[in-house]
């Protein structure tokens, strides 16, 4: 599939300090990517130079195949931008401000009526639809706002922190939104601190610290390359010492964890294993005919928080 967002060498000074260094990165069509890194990392610098807003002290980019320092204007009617803080005209109602920037994007006056109706629908805000903007909650003009940014159709959407400052149910609202967009075969390039709900809906991360690109590849690839062994608990009835020994007997058994020591139940093992599942089996077999007596066996899976502190190490600019 062609990549639709292609960074190189990309690089961002603001006097001495460096936000970003030799960003390099490519985004397939019809991607969601995850856009994570704690505060000062440079995910706004990015998103402000791929939204033509910013000019890179080095290196090129380019969106849907054009670049971003030269052809600014034809970047921009290809792409859907929705800042981590954006100003609403309140004293509008809410089909008027969809209007309004309907019309900022050249879409006939005819087209218009029956495109706010489908953008109202799809967030959520047709009952709203009359209402002024000062009216609505935090959620709805979050949804308001990604509406806005979607009135001329783009193919790619960047959108910085979509779900900052919402309650629980507006960011479930939200990433079920983004979900459907990406139904849809939009592009969607985004930054999130809640890093659960960014594994949840996103094809693959991209890890940013200080700056530099970190990490960057499907979730599921990375958890296995910062994690060779696979990782499994097992809870038993009875003492743990007959566990324990049978275990370290095992030569796939690398380690073996328990309470306190990690947060399980106190009558769990964990521990990484090396082999086949046959040789997963085996030892299950072992242990229950040694008179282990065994109620679970199940294999742990890392989330991005995982992922995130392995190839982190907390550093800011």
């Amino acid at each position: 599939m062609a990549n639709i967002i292609e960074i190189k060498n990309l690089t961002r000074r603001y006097g001495s300090l460096t936000a970003l260094k030799d960003l390099t990165l490519d985004v397939a069509q019809g991607a969601v990517v995850g856009f994570i890194g704690p505060n000062g990392a440079g995910k706004t610098t990015t998103m402000r130079i791929l939204t033509t807003l910013l000019k890179p002290t080095s290196g090129v980019a380019y969106v849907a195949g054009h670049s971003v320092i030269r052809e600014p204007k034809a970047v921009r009617r290809v792409i859907g931008y929705m800042p981590d803080f954006f100003g609403v005209y309140e004293d509008m109602k809410v089909w008027e401000y969809l209007d309004f920037f309907a019309a900022c994007y050249d879409i006939p006056h005819a087209a218009r009526v029956g495109m706010i109706d489908d953008l109202l629908t799809l967030v959520d805000l047709n009952h709203k639809k009359d209402d002024f903007v000062e009216n609505l909650s935090s959620g709805m003009k979050q949804r308001l706002c990604l509406a806005r940014t979607l009135a001329h159709d783009p193919q790619v959407l960047i959108l910085d922190e979509p779900a900052s400052g919402l309650d629980p149910r507006a960011r479930i609202e939200m990433r079920e939104l983004l979900r459907e967009l990406k139904n849809m075969g939009k592009t969607i390039f985004f930054s999130s601190h809640i890093l659960s709900e960014v594994a949840d809906i996103c094809t693959s991360i991209a890890i940013l610290e200080a700056g530099h690109l970190i990490a960057y590849g499907d979730m599921q690839q990375m958890k296995q390359q910062l994690r060779p062994h696979r990782l499994f608990e097992l809870r038993i009835l009875g003492e743990l010492e007959p566990a324990q020994a049978r275990l370290l007997q095992t030569p796939h058994v690398t380690s073996i964890l328990t309470a306190p020591e990690v947060d399980i139940p106190p009558n769990a093992i964990r521990f990484d294993f090396a082999g086949s599942d046959e040789q997963l089996s085996e030892l299950l077999a072992g242990m229950i005919g040694s008179g282990v007596r065994v109620i679970h066996l199940g294999e742990e899976q890392g989330d991005l928080e995982d992922v995130f502190l392995k190839v982190t190490q907390g550093l800011v600019q």
